[in-house]
C-alpha cells in the first residue's frame, strides 16, 4: 500500500508551543511518589496536547471517554480489559500500569470513571486524567481534586503571545493585524485556530517589503467553524433568526434594547447568544458569529440589513479622536477601537489620518510590528500619507535596528528621546509628570526611584518605554537582588513589544552566562521546548533544564517569558 497520493493533504501536528511551567509541572507528576494529576481547562486549549507532550518518549497506556460509549460499562478500557470483569478485578488488572492517561474523561462511562477513581486511590498506577471544564462530569472524576485524592491543573487559554509564535510555526511570519484577528475570533480554542489557519492559508497574500503575510476579507465556513457557530446558524425560530441577522450585520457597532424584539432577546441571552451592557448596547457573544452569519446571509438579506458607510465613517471618526485624546494624555492602555479593526480586517481602505493615529497608538504600547501594519494599511490607501509613512520608518527602525525610534508626544519629543537615550540632564527642566521623574531618577542613579517610574509608565500602557526604564535601573541597582528584579521585569515587558531594539534594551544582553547557556536561553526565548532544544543540540533533556534552571538564577527570570532575546548571533557550544 502506497500513500504518495496523500502527501500534500497530510496534516502534521503543530509544534508545541509555551505551556513551559505547565509541562514541567505535568511531567514532575508522573515522578517519583506522585501519583499523578487532573488537567482540566477550556475544550480546544490545549490540555490532550499538553499531557502528549509530557509522556511522549515513555511508556504510557491510553485511555479516552466517547459519547457514544456513555453507557456501556469500562468501554474506555475495552483495549485494557477482558470482556467481562468486575470493578474488583479492572483494579487489580491495570494496577500493573506504570503511567496511565485518560483523555476526555468528562465522558466516561460510570464503571470506567469508578476505576479511574479506585486507581487513584488504591492503585500504584499514576494517572494523567484530561477533563474538559463546562461539560457534566462523572462524580469519580470530579471527586479526585475535590476529594484531593489528585492535584489539578486548571489550564486557562493559551496567552496571545504564545498564540502567536503557534502560528508563526505552522504558518510563517504573519503581519499583526492577521495574527491578532485569529487570536481573537479563536478565542483560545486551538483546534479552531488551526482550522481557520488551514483555511486562509492559500489566501494570505505577501507584506511588501517584509518577510510577512497577510489575511483580509471575509472568514472561510468551514466545517468546524460551522461546527462552532451551529448555536447560531442552526436557529429555527424566524424572528430569533432575523434578531441575530440583524446583529451581525449591525457589527462593529452594538445595537440598542428598543430596536429590536425583546422576547427573542431574553432568549437568545438565556442561551448566551448575545450580551448585554449596562447601557443597552446588544451585541454578538462570539466573535466568530457576525462573520459567519454574514457570510450566510443572501445577497438580497445582506442588502436588506447592511447598514449605510456614513454610519460607520462618523464612528472611525469618534475612535480617531479618542486615541488621539489619549495620545496626549501619555495614557494609552488598551481602548475599544472595533471600526478600525472590522474595516481592516475586511479589506476595506482605511483613512491614512485614521491608520496613523492607530500606529503611534500601536507603537506607544511597544506593539511595534502592529504600528507598522496599521500605518501599511493607510498607505495602501493614500501612498503619499507623510504621517503613515513616518509611522512606518519608526517602527521598522524598532524592530531592524537598535537605534533611537522615539515617538511623538507633542512637545514632549525630542527631550524624553534624551532620557531615553541616557542623557537626562540636558532635558530634565523641559519634561513634566511621569517623563520629569523618569529624567530625575536617571540623574541620580537611583534604581529604586527607576522601578517606579517603570511602573507608572507600564500601568499608563507605555509598555516599551516601562521596559527601558527597568532596563536603566538594572545598572544602577545597588542590589544584587534588586537588580535581577528590575532586569526581570525589562525583559518581561521587552518580549511583549513585538521584537524592539532600542539603545536601552540592547544592554539585556546575555553576558553573564557560559556560552552554552547563551544559546540553550537564546532557543528558549524562541519558544522551543527542552526537547527539541535537546534534539536541536544533541544533549539530554535533563541538560538543558540544568542549564536551564542556571541561566534562570543568573539572570532573575522565574519562566521563559522573562527569558532575554540573544541578538548577537547564536553562540557555538562550549
Amino acid at each position: 500500500m502506497t500513500y504518495e497520493r496523500d502527501v500534500t493533504t497530510l496534516e502534521l501536528p503543530w509544534p508545541f508551543a509555551g505551556r513551559e511551567d505547565e509541562l514541567d509541572l505535568v511531567r514532575r507528576s508522573s515522578t517519583g511518589v506522585r501519583r499523578g494529576i487532573v488537567v482540566t481547562g477550556p475544550a480546544g486549549c490545549g490540555k490532550t496536547r499538553l499531557v502528549a507532550e509530557a509522556v511522549r518518549g515513555t511508556d504510557c497506556a491510553r485511555a479516552a471517554g466517547t459519547p457514544e460509549s456513555r453507557t456501556i460499562p469500562f468501554a474506555a478500557f475495552a483495549h485494557l480489559l477482558p470482556e467481562s470483569v468486575t470493578l474488583h478485578r479492572a483494579v487489580r488488572l491495570l494496577s500493573g500500569v506504570r503511567t496511565l492517561l485518560v483523555d476526555d474523561a468528562h465522558l466516561l462511562d460510570d464503571a470506567s470513571a469508578a476505576l479511574v477513581h479506585q486507581l487513584a486511590v488504591h492503585g500504584r498506577t499514576r494517572l494523567l486524567v484530561v477533563a474538559t471544564d463546562g461539560a457534566p462530569v462523572p462524580g469519580a472524576i470530579s471527586r479526585l481534586w475535590t476529594g484531593e485524592v489528585l492535584p489539578r491543573l486548571a489550564l486557562e487559554p493559551l496567552p496571545e503571545e504564545e498564540t502567536g509564535r503557534l502560528l508563526t510555526a505552522g504558518a510563517g511570519p504573519l503581519d499583526a493585524l492577521t495574527a491578532n484577528r485569529l487570536c481573537r475570533l479563536s478565542r483560545g480554542d486551538l483546534r479552531l485556530l488551526r482550522d481557520m489557519l488551514g483555511a486562509v492559508r492559500g489566501l494570505l497574500t505577501p507584506v511588501p517589503g517584509t518577510d510577512e503575510r497577510a489575511w483580509r476579507g471575509p472568514v472561510p465556513l468551514t466545517t468546524a467553524v460551522r461546527e462552532r457557530t451551529a448555536p447560531v446558524l442552526g436557529r429555527t425560530c424566524p424572528l430569533e433568526r432575523e434578531t441575530l441577522d440583524r446583529l451581525a450585520f449591525a457589527e462593529p457597532l452594538p445595537s440598542h434594547l428598543d430596536d429590536l424584539d425583546l422576547g427573542a432577546l431574553e432568549v437568545l441571552e438565556s442561551d448566551g447568544l448575545i450580551e448585554v451592557d449596562d447601557h443597552g448596547a446588544v451585541r454578538l457573544a462570539h466573535p466568530l458569529y457576525g462573520p459567519v452569519l454574514r457570510a450566510a446571509a443572501g445577497r438580497l438579506r445582506a442588502r436588506r440589513l447592511a447598514r449605510t458607510a456614513d454610519v460607520y465613517a462618523a464612528a472611525l471618526d469618534a475612535e480617531s479622536a479618542a486615541l488621539a485624546r489619549r495620545i496626549d494624555q501619555a495614557d494609552v492602555r488598551a481602548v475599544a477601537t472595533p471600526v478600525g479593526e472590522w474595516l481592516v480586517v475586511g479589506g476595506g481602505v482605511l483613512p491614512g489620518g485614521y491608520a496613523a493615529v492607530r500606529a503611534r497608538f500601536a507603537w506607544l504600547r511597544g506593539e511595534v510590528r502592529e504600528a507598522a501594519a496599521w500605518a501599511r494599511e493607510g498607505l495602501r490607501g493614500e501612498p503619499g500619507h507623510a504621517s503613515c509613512r513616518a509611522e512606518l520608518d519608526r517602527a521598522a527602525a524598532a524592530v531592524d535596528s537598535p537605534g533611537d525610534p522615539a515617538p511623538d508626544l507633542e512637545d514632549l519629543t525630542d527631550p524624553y528621546d534624551a532620557v531615553r537615550l541616557g542623557a537626562p540632564e540636558k532635558v530634565i527642566d523641559r519634561l513634566d509628570g511621569v517623563f520629569a521623574r523618569h529624567a530625575d531618577a536617571l540623574t541620580r542613579a537611583d534604581g529604586p526611584d527607576l522601578d517606579e517610574v517603570a511602573g507608572e509608565l507600564e500601568r499608563r500602557g507605555l509598555l516599551l518605554f516601562a521596559a527601558e526604564a527597568y532596563a536603566q535601573a538594572v545598572g544602577v541597582h545597588g542590589d544584587p537582588r534588586a537588580a535581577r528584579h528590575s532586569r526581570t521585569r525589562a525583559v518581561a515587558l521587552a518580549r511583549r513589544c513585538q521584537g524592539a531594539r532600542t539603545p536601552a534594551l540592547s544592554g539585556l544582553v546575555l553576558g553573564e552566562l557560559t556560552a552554552r547557556q547563551r544559546q540553550i536561553v537564546t532557543l528558549a526565548a524562541t519558544g522551543l521546548t527542552n526537547r527539541q532544544i535537546a534534539e536541536r543540540l544533541t544533549l539530554s533533556v535533563r541538560t538543558v533544564g540544568n542549564h536551564l534552571y542556571s541561566a534562570y538564577a543568573r539572570l532573575g527570570a522565574s519562566d521563559r517569558g522573562a527569558l532575554p532575546l540573544d541578538h548577537t548571533p547564536e553562540a557555538q557550544p562550549a
